[in-house]
C-alpha cells in the first residue's frame, strides 16, 4: 500500500521499468508464445502497482493522514 507522494513517485518509477523491460522483450522476441510466456509476470506487476497507484491517487491527503 502506498502512503506517501514519495512512494507513489517510486512506485511510478517502477511501473515506467517494467513497461520498458516489456517493450524491449515485445522487440527482441519473435516466438509470440514465448513472448507471452517472459512477460506474464511482468504484465501482472504493472497491473498490481497501476492498481496501488490508482487507490493512493483515489484518497484524499486527509483521508490518508487519518488512516
Amino acid at each position: 500500500m502506498i502512503t506517501d507522494d514519495s512512494e507513489m513517485a517510486t512506485t511510478v518509477e517502477r511501473i515506467a521499468w517494467f513497461q520498458q523491460q516489456v517493450a524491449q522483450m515485445r522487440r527482441s522476441e519473435p516466438n509470440p508464445t514465448n513472448y507471452k510466456a517472459a512477460v506474464s509476470g511482468f504484465l501482472a506487476e504493472i497491473d498490481r502497482m497501476q492498481r496501488e497507484v490508482r487507490e493512493y491517487l483515489c484518497r484524499h491527503p486527509a483521508e490518508i493522514v487519518a488512516a
